[in-house]
């Protein structure tokens, strides 16, 4: 095993007192190549080129003597450290930080950052991550080879955002570039970078600077979910919607699709956890009505008008589905993208048998409950809305 592991941060800014003593001791010093051109890199040390963090770990571990690790902005923050201090490797590691890339991004663009989302893009986690972009008004993401800015732009479509680009921070190379998104994607981006996007609601800067990281000063403090609407659609009571809100479980990286959504009430709830939404309706006043409700509740969505199942065809892929209208042909149409759950509801128990068919034959296991709810007058406690119907809530297994 190492007998001592330092992991120095490195923005390129010349290296403290404490990293120098660091690498002077260093008899192995991993990095990525530009790191290991540093002139302060003893000659005698075995040098290791970063590719894979496991791979060069375990290389670590097995070293007897004193090992540096290199690596850009804060080795702590979605860095390396992480992967060191796993308990198969066995390392007692020092950390000498430097500035994030993201807050040296965020600074290039002068900007606070403190309400801002952070995000890590891999080609396997980018869907999720582009999701949390078209959410939130400002969010920072970390790029990789795959999954860059040109990628992030090409999964936007159709959704405006501003891009500050941030390459090769602290290097002589560094460029800062700000575009469109629909711009993005038409350049070809030198790694590593760093992207802020930025737009939708709440990108005007408050003076607020709130007290929790990742939120915004500006969302609403309304509290509770699915509160009653005097525009609700028929059947569509307020514990309704708390119920399908419940089976949808949506979360941050998730992308909704609210079909038939009327009054907003569960894009606009979508959207308070986290998720990013799309809400689709027939009736241009109705997505009126929504935009309106998530102006006012801080959050934003975005609005496709047009009849599902068509409209359907040119949406980007969905992870939760909630059938507010159409019946089991738009739940057919749903179950052939495969989100992960889809939640119905129908006024009869022919509807419901038809779309709880539906989903079993594409799969899904389904779960159906009549609900019954009553409104009471407290003055009075006469009754004075009754709403019955059957809910469907259809679940895919974990492997199709």
């Amino acid at each position: 095993m190492a007998d001592r592991v330092t992991v120095i941060g490195w923005d390129g800014s010349p290296l403290t007192a404490a990293a120098r003593s660091a690498l002077s001791a260093a008899t192995l010093v991993a990095g990525a190549a530009h790191h290991l051109a540093l002139p302060e890199i003893p000659p005698a040390a075995e040098r290791i080129r970063l590719g894979s963090l496991g791979l060069a770990a375990r290389r670590i571990a097995g070293h007897r003597g004193t090992a540096v690790v290199l690596a850009d902005g804060d080795p702590g923050f979605f860095g390396v450290v992480r992967t060191l201090r796993a308990p198969e490797h066995g390392l007692e590691v020092e950390v000498v930080p430097a500035v994030s890339s993201v807050a040296a991004a965020f600074a290039r663009a002068g900007m606070p950052w403190d309400d801002a989302r952070v995000v890590v893009a891999h080609p396997r986690t980018l869907r999720r991550a582009v999701n949390v972009c078209r959410a939130h008004p400002k969010v920072a993401v970390l790029t990789s080879p795959g999954a860059g800015p040109a990628e992030l732009a090409l999964l936007l479509d159709g959704v405006h955002r501003t891009f500050v680009v941030c390459e090769e921070l602290g290097t002589d190379r560094e460029q800062v570039s700000v575009l469109t998104s629909d711009k993005a994607a038409d350049h070809s981006w030198r790694d590593p970078n760093v992207v802020i996007v930025i737009g939708g609601s709440g990108q005007t800067l408050s003076a607020d600077p709130g007290w929790l990281l990742g939120q915004s000063p500006a969302l609403s403090a309304e509290r509770g979910w699915a509160r009653p609407q005097a525009d609700a659609g028929e059947g569509e009571s307020g514990l309704l919607r708390a119920a399908q809100l419940a089976r949808l479980g949506p979360r941050t990286g998730d992308l909704v699709w609210d079909i038939g959504t009327g009054s907003g009430g569960i894009a606009v709830d979508a959207a308070a956890l986290g998720a990013a939404v799309i809400a689709v309706d027939a009736d241009p006043a109705a997505l009126e009505r929504a935009t309106a409700a998530a102006r006012a509740r801080g959050v934003q969505l975005q609005s496709v008008a047009g009849r599902a199942p068509h409209v359907l065809e040119r949406l980007p892929e969905p992870d939760v589905v909630r059938v507010g209208g159409g019946g089991a042909e738009v739940v057919a149409a749903v179950a052939d993208r495969r989100p992960e759950r889809i939640v119905s509801h129908a006024s009869t128990r022919d509807e419901a048998e038809a779309i709880g068919r539906v989903l079993t034959e594409h799969g899904y296991a389904v779960e159906c409950a009549l609900l019954q709810s009553v409104g009471l007058d407290t003055r009075t406690w006469a009754e004075q809305d009754r709403s019955v119907v059957f809910l469907l809530a259809g679940q895919r297994p974990v492997n199709r």
